[in-house]
């Protein structure tokens, strides 16, 4: 009996990449100007597949664990990539920690089955590319003035997210309604602490023009936001809480929806799977992101019309963007419909 010829193993490539800030981006956590992340990219069968690791100190990954991660999975991928499920599940099995490495590994998989199929990635998901949200555009903490010139720079978004989180808020939200009329979202990232003050401080910043806050009070602190969400009329949205499937259930009782980022979740899979059971609970989604080039934020943009909230501008904070994706139009996402995630770009 003629036994069929052995399949080819998946090859894993990766490299790092520094990503120049616009402006240095600050936080309620810190401050950086430049961003490591790290590019993957899978080749089997004569296709390719891109994908990107934006790793977060605040989920305990670096450029260096990540290569270090990519290294250990590399030999895991099996010979065949359309069995999409079946490696995330392995790799999630071998690493359950380190979601930006998995992410980056996961993105490219479904880019490579997008472009086997000829298909872009939202109809792979079922999404319709005209129901995407428009995205806010984020301006980071810093002097008054500064933040009021990003403000004025970020004309084109109909929405904008302020980082919030120190003890000049009030001041800066003045300041912003000062230059612009346009709708806010708060991200105070786990900056304040008090959730009595917390009340105070949401009740005055709808009379701002304040519509959506996120994470205001810390990740572990679910009592004070149970007490946060009793007391305010404006919708409050997890992020630093909401990391995995196991995660959103208890969230349920104490926030109004969840955050979903890619580089969070482990990927596209997980995301899905995350929004599905925030729906199911009744909460609402929104997608976000990491400072990330194109690359990344084209493939959580492919998800985007299944969120009610987009925030995916992690590549208009860079210089040098090397991939062309999603592009924004009057505020709005606009997906690409080439085959995959649709980037082009040199990897």
């Amino acid at each position: 009996m003629t036994r069929p010829p052995a399949r080819s193993p998946i090859r894993l490539e990766w490299k790092p990449i520094d990503l120049k800030l616009r402006h240095d981006w600050t936080i309620a956590r810190g401050s950086s100007a430049v961003k490591r992340n790290v590019l993957t990219r899978i080749t089997h069968g004569g296709i390719e597949g891109l994908g990107e690791a934006a790793p977060n100190a605040r989920y305990r990954e670096d450029a260096g664990s990540v290569l270090k991660a990519l290294e250990r999975l590399a030999p895991l991928l099996g010979d065949d990539a359309s069995c999409t499920e079946e490696i995330v599940v392995r790799l999630e099995t071998v690493l359950p920690d380190g979601p930006a490495a998995r992410a980056s590994i996961d993105i490219a998989l479904h880019d490579w089955i997008g472009k086997k199929q000829g298909v872009p990635l939202y109809r792979l998901f079922g999404a319709d590319p005209a129901r995407a949200p428009l995205t806010s555009m984020s301006i980071g903490i810093d002097d008054v003035p500064v933040m009021q010139e990003r403000a004025r720079e970020a004309a084109a978004f109909k929405i904008l997210k302020i980082k919030v989180g120190r003890d000049n808020d009030r001041e800066i939200l003045e300041g912003i309604r000062m230059v612009t009329d346009v709708p806010l979202y708060v991200d105070a990232n786990e900056g304040w602490k008090d959730p009595r003050a917390a009340v105070e401080m949401i009740g005055w910043m709808k009379s701002m023009g304040v519509v959506l806050v996120e994470q205001p009070l810390p990740a572990a602190d679910l009592d004070g936001a149970r007490f946060l969400r009793d007391r305010v009329d404006l919708p409050i949205i997890a992020d630093e809480a909401a990391l995995a499937l196991d995660d959103i259930a208890p969230l349920a009782q104490a926030f109004d929806g969840i955050n979903v980022k890619l580089q969070k979740s482990g990927g596209l899979r997980m995301a899905r799977r995350m929004i599905e059971r925030a729906r199911s609970l009744g909460m609402k989604v929104m997608l976000g992101c990491m400072v990330e080039t194109s690359l990344g934020i084209t493939a959580a943009a492919h998800l985007s019309p299944l969120a009610d909230f987009a925030d995916l501008d992690g590549h208009q904070l860079i210089e040098d963007d090397p991939f062309q994706g999603v592009l924004i139009r009057d505020g709005r996402l606009v997906l690409p419909d080439r085959p995959g995630l649709g980037i082009l770009g040199t990897w």
